[in-house]
């Protein structure tokens, strides 16, 4: 299965609100459509990412340095291609000063997972299987859970939030990802408190704080909050605590902490659960090099007894939590304006019932584009 060329297109859709978390905004869904050709007739496809800044320099890496180092190669080596993209020689600026050249690196593995993604698609098609099977196929059902609980302006009652909460719950989500970090700790802990009043006990809430707090605040949080039966506790601690701040909220509280979709090797993954105490990483596969990476980073994980969540992309996602025996919950947007793109591109879109997503049983990633959606919203 040799590849004859490779195409990438990034796409950007303008939503119709804003919407509002923990430490940031986001006016706009931004991803990135990936396609590698083969001589067998095989096209892997595969769409992921939601960078807006540095959306064109990841295109321009892969369109000028990542995809000329494949023409000619045998798709189905997928491990060796992934290594000579990670040890390529490019130049993105750098100093040799470490934390200065995150950045620069971040956009490398980026590129490298835009382009392994669209490979293992290719590799499920070849193959005639889809990836959740040719990856390990543990299982064909996953619980899925909402990412939401934005804040909204003028809701003192925390009426709007609940009504949010409990149209998931009648959609047949099994749960909410619920934002919290912007507010003071009270309003927020009431926040959780109103969402689980209107939800009842058996639906999953987990809270998100987007490396809102210090250490101690995110440690007063999970106390307070233990008693509403949180399932975790997402990046509680501010970005240069990372280590050492996330260890004190695990050693603090019984709510799992969870750390990684920040994450871009599984070095990075390694030192989270070693030294910062992660009982559950949610690595994302569009940021951190690609499904051949992610299952290095699951297979590490299994061994420490860590768990794999998943940080949005549930088009990728669901292949490889079902593909592990520890993974858990599928995450998506399921309100139509923070992410468009997850209800236009794909022109089919998987079975959600009884709070679980139920696996396609297509070749590779199983989800076919609309060419016509990709041209109305790409930004090239």
């Amino acid at each position: 299965m040799k590849i004859e060329r490779v195409e990438i297109i990034p796409l950007e859709r303008s939503l119709d609100r804003e919407f509002v978390g923990g430490t940031y905004k986001i006016i706009s869904r931004n991803t990135i459509v990936t396609r590698i050709y083969t001589d067998v007739g095989v096209v892997g496809e595969a769409f992921g990412g939601d960078e807006d800044r540095l959306q064109a320099p990841i295109v321009n890496l892969v369109r000028q340095h990542l995809a000329p180092l494949l023409i000619g190669e045998d798709g189905r080596n997928v491990e060796r291609l992934w290594e000579k993209m990670f040890h390529s020689n490019v130049d993105l600026g750098n100093r040799a000063l470490h934390v200065l050249d995150l950045n620069h690196r971040a956009i490398l593995m980026q590129a490298i997972a835009a382009v392994d993604n669209a490979l293992w698609d290719a590799l499920g098609k070849y193959y005639q299987v889809p990836l959740y099977k040719l990856l390990g196929g543990y299982r064909d059902r996953l619980p899925v859970i909402a990412i939401g609980g934005y804040y909204y302006k003028g809701d003192p009652n925390h009426h709007a939030l609940q009504e949010e909460a409990l149209s998931y719950k009648e959609m047949g989500l099994a749960g909410l990802k619920l934002k919290v970090g912007r507010a003071t700790l009270e309003e927020d802990i009431a926040r959780t408190q109103a969402v689980r009043e209107a939800t009842g006990e058996e639906f999953i809430i987990a809270c998100d704080a987007n490396q809102a707090w210090e250490a101690q605040q995110a440690i007063q949080f999970c106390r307070l909050v233990e008693p509403l039966n949180i399932r975790w506790m997402e990046e509680p601690v501010r970005w240069y605590d990372q280590l050492d701040g996330l260890r004190q909220v695990s050693q603090a509280t019984s709510i799992p902490v969870v750390a990684g979709q920040g994450e871009i090797t599984r070095f990075g993954c390694r030192d989270l659960v070693l030294h910062g105490g992660v009982r559950i990483l949610n690595v994302d596969v569009t940021i951190a090099g690609g499904i051949t990476e992610w299952r290095r980073i699951a297979g590490m994980a299994s061994t420490l007894n860590v768990q794999m969540a998943h940080h949005e992309e549930a088009q990728i996602a669901m292949h490889l939590l079902a593909s592990v025996p520890h993974g858990l919950y599928v995450e998506i947007f399921p309100h139509p304006e923070r992410d468009p793109l997850w209800r236009e591109l794909p022109r089919h879109h998987p079975l959600i019932r009884d709070g679980h997503i139920h696996l396609p049983d297509r070749p590779g990633l199983g989800i076919e584009l609309d060419p016509l959606v990709i041209e109305r919203y790409r930004s090239d």
